[in-house]
């Protein structure tokens, strides 16, 4: 068949040589092409050892604390705050404990996948030198908030998962460079990273270029679903016509699936970050500063810095002032640390309630696939996403329940 594949960041990308697999013709559909938005410029963690939800009582243990800062790891522009209304009704809903737990299934489910399905693309193409199995570490600053912590491990483990805990001697052990504020760890030895999100990305386009995907530069402005193909009105104001149509247009998603007869809470976690020179920082595997909101990760082209979640659309003007305010923080943990100048960005997660991505059939129209809303999970999730957007293309029978991923799950209103 004929595909059209809507946005071409990491999960288009990865989804594009899931179909060419099987033998599909294949556009990359995206205004600005291959690797632009997020996928460009996020922290590189294959995180396929999260099991939380954005919506759990880690974060809500530290929400109070976080809201009395507004430069700090989440906050909401008062001016956007109305527009999000719906949005945090639905977070909030999905922070009992039974959504929780539901939403912790999912997300295990999914991430379990995540790297066995990334191995296996990138040794079939030649690219699985972009991985970096060097581990991921946690850090706290507190016992309390580490002790918090126990269960989590725990649960983890029952998961086939390898979690190495650590006190302040083994921690400062493997991580020289972390000054005395860091008191606990925990470290994750099969956790990866990629060399660099925008080159990984790159290549992987690259990759289904030569494989024959082309790649067309046009906004998508409307689907048009029904008759014998689906057409999508361009902002040429042209018609592409296909057989099968993936959306894979990350936080600018909503309005197709909108037209398409599903309303999807989706919104958008902007994240800031800065990249600093090779060496900068001294670590040696990625790490994640527990209840700062904030994540490092030694990438090859540079030592990244970032992380937050600011909730305030699509248009609003970045705050930079936010990586600041993360270098603050960070310094207090690695005092010898030169974070100095560097390259700052912020791009747009695309985000959900639950924090599950939306993966399933459109409702009107079964012929048109949905793969957005992946949040902090894009790179992540994408190869296996990939594997399930061309499981439902082919008709074939999941190996998994994709019931919490479905578009439908939102018709109930909590």
């Amino acid at each position: 068949m004929r595909i059209g594949i809507i946005g071409s960041g990491i999960v288009g990308v990865a989804t594009a040589h899931a179909l060419l697999d099987e033998g599909h013709v294949v556009d990359l559909i995206d205004r600005e092409g291959i690797a632009a938005g997020i996928s460009a410029g996020n922290a590189g963690w294959i995180a396929h050892l999260d099991i939380l939800p954005l919506a759990s009582p880690k974060a809500w243990r530290n929400l109070p604390r976080w809201a009395l800062d507004p430069l700090g790891p989440l906050a909401i522009r008062p001016a956007y705050l109305p527009a999000l209304a719906p949005w945090l009704a639905r977070f909030v809903a999905a922070s009992r404990p039974s959504r929780i737990e539901a939403s912790t299934q999912a997300i295990a489910a999914l991430n379990g996948r995540a790297l066995p399905a990334w191995q296996k693309r990138l040794a079939a193409l030649g690219l699985d030198h972009h991985l970096r199995e060097r581990g991921l570490l946690s850090i706290w600053a507190d016992a309390r908030g580490y002790h918090a912590a126990l269960p989590l491990f725990e649960r983890q483990r029952s998961l086939g998962m390898e979690v190495e805990t650590l006190d302040a001697a083994a921690l400062h052990a493997l991580e020289p460079a972390l000054g005395a504020r860091a008191v606990a760890g925990a470290l994750y030895p099969t956790g990866c990273h990629v060399s660099d999100p925008l080159d990984f990305t790159r290549a992987l386009g690259e990759a289904a270029i030569a494989r024959g995907a082309q790649e067309r530069k046009f906004e998508a402005v409307e689907i048009r679903a029904g008759g014998g193909e689906v057409a999508i009105r361009t902002s040429f104001d042209s018609l592409a016509l296909y057989d099968r149509i993936v959306v894979a247009t990350g936080a600018w998603s909503k309005p197709l699936a909108a037209s398409l007869g599903d309303k999807i809470p989706l919104d958008t976690e902007r994240g800031y970050n800065v990249t600093l020179p090779s060496g900068s920082l001294g670590l040696t595997r990625p790490v994640m500063f527990e209840g700062e909101g904030f994540v490092t990760t030694p990438l090859d082209t540079g030592d990244r810095v970032g992380g937050s979640v600011e909730f305030a659309g699509l248009e609003a003007a970045p705050n930079f002032r936010r990586v600041d305010a993360i270098l603050g923080r960070l310094k207090r943990y690695l005092p010898d640390a030169d974070l100095s100048g560097g390259t700052r960005w912020m791009g747009f997660r695309p985000s959900t309630p639950d924090s599950l991505p939306v993966i399933g059939r459109a409702t009107r129209d079964p012929r048109i696939v949905y793969a957005f809303g992946h949040a902090h999970h894009g790179l992540t999730q994408a190869a296996a996403t990939a594997e399930l957007v061309a499981g439902l293309i082919a008709d074939r029978r999941p190996e998994f329940d994709l019931a919490p991923y479905s578009p439908e799950r939102f018709a109930k209103r909590f």
